[in-house]
């Protein structure tokens, strides 16, 4: 990723308010290889240290054609843009990769990472993880009912949660 501009930093050096970048800045959540790939804009999900790694956990509904290809692929990235990126991650967040080339609308440039991941040239913070732990969220385990009920009665399935090892952290 040097040949990018990147540069290779520890999960530890990340600087900024992870809260504040998956919730308000969002993110793609990007799986596949170099003959098929997708990405979905997320801003649920989280990052810590669990099993004595460096994790994220992020969450895929199974009606995302994203979630295909989170399915199959052991590694997923997470990637980061500035703001002037919103439109691009609002393309990536309502269209779907089944009916459009989402990725030519929002005018975002693939490539890919030495372990064959995809990224994009315009993000400014890429995290490559690998899977750990997947489980389909059950509303039976939900404790507060009111949270089931305002994001899950009407709105669509449940997630299935990731946790991902952060194996790198690319900052441009």
């Amino acid at each position: 990723m040097k040949e990018q501009g990147y540069k290779r930093i520890d999960p530890n050096a990340v600087r900024e308010n992870l809260i504040k970048l998956i919730a308000s800045d969002w993110m793609l959540v990007s799986a596949g290889d170099k003959e098929k790939f997708n990405t979905m804009t997320a801003n649920w999900g989280g990052a810590g240290y669990l099993w004595n790694k460096p994790v994220v956990f992020v969450f895929v509904r199974p009606e995302r054609y994203t979630y295909e290809f989170t399915e199959r692929n052991d590694q997923f990235t997470l990637s980061f843009f500035d703001e002037k990126y919103r439109e691009a991650l609002n393309i990536c967040g309502t269209k779907s990769g089944r009916d459009c080339n989402k990725i030519a609308e929002a005018s975002l440039s693939p490539f890919f990472t030495d372990l064959g991941n995809v990224t994009f040239k315009e993000a400014r913070l890429v995290m490559e993880c690998r899977k750990l732990y997947a489980e389909m969220m059950s509303e039976d385990a939900f404790i507060d009912k009111a949270v089931f009920n305002t994001h899950y009665a009407r709105k669509g399935g449940l997630h299935k949660m990731y946790i991902a090892e952060i194996i790198n952290v690319w900052v441009n």
